[in-house]
């Protein structure tokens, strides 16, 4: 299994950016998969996710609006569109996946065993 993250970058606020995670070695579909970002000095908190059972997408309050998470299945890659970015999204992004049926808390880091090496954005003027 394995999770490769893209797409980061330096971006002014208010500009957009698109990230990508292209999994091997498992079938995309199957798992619950998800977004993350870690920020100096703070702990790694969940951004979006796609749960395996019903396919619902979930949001942070704080990205909610302003990032859509999706999928390819034929490319086997999940995406996380990210609009309106602030300064306060600075962050390493990592791509995470799991394969258990009905997590009890799908953003929660903790649940997700497989991690992709992360990416950075940078939001800055």
């Amino acid at each position: 299994v394995q999770l490769q993250a893209s797409g980061g970058g330096l971006v002014q606020p208010g500009g957009s950016l698109r990230l990508s995670c292209a999994a091997s070695g498992f079938i995309l579909d199957y798992y619950n998969i998800g977004w993350f970002r870690q920020a100096p000095g703070k702990e790694r908190e969940a951004v979006s996710c796609i749960t395996n059972t019903d396919g619902n997408r979930h949001y942070s309050d704080s990205t909610k609006g302003r990032f859509t998470i999706s999928r390819d299945n034929a490319k086997n890659t999940l995406y996380l569109q990210m609009n309106s970015l602030k300064p306060d999204d600075t962050a390493v992004y990592y791509c995470a996946a799991d394969p258990k049926v009905g997590l009890a808390d799908p953003m929660n880091r903790f649940e997700y065993k497989y991690w992709g090496q992360g990416t950075q954005v940078t939001v800055s003027s």
